[in-house]
């Protein structure tokens, strides 16, 4: 398929997909929601692929919602069904992002702004490079936190850090952003890609349908009591071992001490 403003590609098991409006940083239009979710399908069904960067172009990851283009004009009143929607595009990417369900590994290579600070930490793990920067911004434009920022960012930093970034709408930078767990991994500009990369092939190298069900049962875990999160995980045990080869050769790499190979199936 052909994009407008992503560059998707493929690293052994590992997607990267890129968005690539660098003279806008990466800013929030039509187009780049449409080809980003397109990008996270094609991922998303491609067996071959086990985890996926998603990163920006340029200088930025995502500086946020453009605000620079022109105000598309309306006729007559709009239609009932978005006048009854109560998640606007902002809410629906805040579950596109969270469904996606294969190990999402965001590579932060510059700002991240707004919506795209929270498509930043929508991500399963981030690693960051120097450059990397947070900045809520939502007060700066007169607006309450929206793309899931505010379910998000205080089950990762807490809610007294999380009222403080947006609160005061200040920049985290990338040493900061590592302690407060913005960040999983911080290293240097020149090698970021290669090592998100990396990261994802460390993931990639187990059993697909365990880690998909791995992080089935995480994101169940956080919004579950623990007598609803156990009888999850038994779900997700008897999904996961619906891969009969590879519980198979699970338990033969086991025997014979080597490192397994898993297919998937």
């Amino acid at each position: 398929m052909a994009y407008e403003t992503i560059i998707y590609e493929t690293r052994g098991q590992v997607g990267i997909l890129t968005l690539n409006r660098p003279e806008k940083l990466n800013a929030i239009s039509a187009e780049l929601r449409r080809d980003l979710e397109a990008g996270l399908i094609a991922a998303r069904d491609d067996d071959g692929v086990r985890a996926l960067v998603l990163t920006g172009a340029g200088r930025g990851f995502c500086s946020g919602a453009d605000l620079t283009g022109p105000v598309p004009e309306r006729e007559g009143p709009p239609p009932q069904n978005e006048r009854l929607d109560e998640e606007a595009w902002m809410g629906r990417w805040a579950r596109l992002l969270r469904d996606f369900d294969k190990p999402l590994i965001g590579a932060i290579n510059g700002v991240c702004a707004g919506a795209g600070m929270a498509w930043a930490i929508g991500c399963d793990v981030r690693i960051g490079s120097e450059h990397a920067r947070f900045k809520t911004t939502f007060a700066e434009r007169a607006i309450s936190p929206d793309s899931g920022l505010s379910f998000l960012l205080p089950r990762i930093v807490g809610y007294a850090n999380a009222a403080d970034l947006v609160f005061t709408s200040r920049m985290v930078l990338a040493d900061e952003a590592l302690r407060l767990g913005l960040l999983n991994r911080l290293t240097a500009h020149e090698t970021l890609l290669d090592d998100a990369v990396a990261y994802g092939e460390q993931m990639a190298q187990w059993p697909p349908l365990a880690i998909r069900m791995a992080k089935k049962v995480l994101q169940a875990g956080m919004e579950s009591d623990l007598p609803t999160a156990v009888k999850y995980e038994s779900v997700g045990l008897a999904h996961a071992r619906r891969a009969v080869n590879d519980v198979k050769e699970s338990a033969a790499s086991f025997r014979e001490k080597r490192k397994g190979v898993y297919t998937g199936t």
